[in-house]
């Protein structure tokens, strides 16, 4: 009767530990879902930060841009911004 019911015993754990492992929270097609979605994430992850790296360098392309427009427009055209005073030194 003891190896009986020790059988049993294990053969219903052996179904348990089976069915969690199909059919439970970690359950092997519920790991490769998650995985599915993490990949998924991981693209919009990588092209969000390509598209950050380009509006960067728009960014830092258009500051130093300006600060050259700037720079010719005051050395070429003397340009004045107001409550500024243009002062020339020899030329």
């Amino acid at each position: 009767m003891g190896k009986r019911f020790l059988t049993l015993l294990l053969l219903l754990l052996l179904v348990v530990f089976q069915a969690q492992l199909w059919l439970g929270r970690g359950s092997v097609p519920n790991v490769a879902q998650m995985e599915q979605k993490l990949d998924d994430q991981r693209k919009r992850n990588q092209q969000a930060q390509a598209r950050n790296e380009r509006l960067e360098a728009e960014v830092r392309d258009l500051k130093e841009g300006l600060e050259i427009v700037e720079e010719k427009a005051r050395t070429e055209l003397g340009m004045v911004k107001p409550n500024e005073i243009f002062v020339q030194v020899g030329k």
